[in-house]
């Protein structure tokens, strides 16, 4: 799929400055792994508003693929934390490796909050990490594992409002709501089989409800 070779693309750029060598490679390892499906519908919520494919430009952190790799980023980063919170590697005795990851954890975090720091979508990017936070602590005092499933529907959710305001429309409550429904588990299935089976038409359908400027901004995050 183009479009998660974009996101990753963008991703891996977004951190390519990074030192030491360690920690970038660390980082990298981290988003190459990864699922793409939160960057990938940032560009589909785009798409669903302009009703045209986005085409990606060079350098990899144009206007757009920038807002893609900044909720991707935020994703990964969290998704970290989360399984270093189960794992605790800490008590394995593997200081180094726990340090190096949950440094890693904490860096992606605050790059993908640099990216949508001057977009529409900085207040969400904010509350998406806050509930994360409140999740995790009542997740430590019931060990209830059903609370993990947020941060896939938080971070879905993020993502429309990322990409539709980057096309100069609205994520209404029903986009929010649906693109948060989409997660149905913590984790995320085939980039492909995702967007075949949940997204389909609604997407384009629910985006439309909001208006929307013509065509896609180029400097809203220059």
């Amino acid at each position: 799929m183009q479009e998660a070779a974009a996101v990753r693309r963008a991703a891996l750029g977004a951190v390519e400055d990074i030192d030491p060598v360690r920690l970038r490679e660390r980082l990298e390892e981290q988003l190459s792994a990864g699922s793409s499906i939160p960057g990938v519908l940032t560009l589909r919520s785009v798409e669903a508003v302009t009703d045209r494919a986005v085409e990606p430009e060079e350098p990899a952190l144009d206007p757009v693929t920038r807002r893609a790799a900044g909720v991707q980023l935020i994703y990964e980063g969290l998704a970290l934390t989360r399984q270093l919170a189960r794992e605790e590697p800490w008590e394995t005795g593997d200081r180094d490796e726990g340090d190096l990851a949950i440094l890693t954890a904490d860096v992606l975090v605050a790059r993908g909050f640099y990216l949508l720091a001057r977009t529409e979508a900085a207040d969400a990017a904010v509350e998406t990490v806050r509930a994360f936070g409140r999740d995790q602590t009542v997740r430590r005092e019931t060990d209830d594992p059903g609370l993990d499933r947020n941060l896939e529907a938080d971070v879905l959710e993020l993502a429309v409002v990322a990409g539709t305001t980057a096309a100069g429309g609205h994520a209404t409550p029903r986009l929010r709501e649906f693109a948060a429904d989409l997660a149905d588990g913590a984790g995320f299935p085939p980039v492909d089989q995702f967007f075949a089976e949940r997204v389909g038409d609604s997407l384009r359908t629910l985006a439309g409800d909001a208006p929307a400027s013509e065509g896609v901004p180029t400097s809203v995050d220059d």
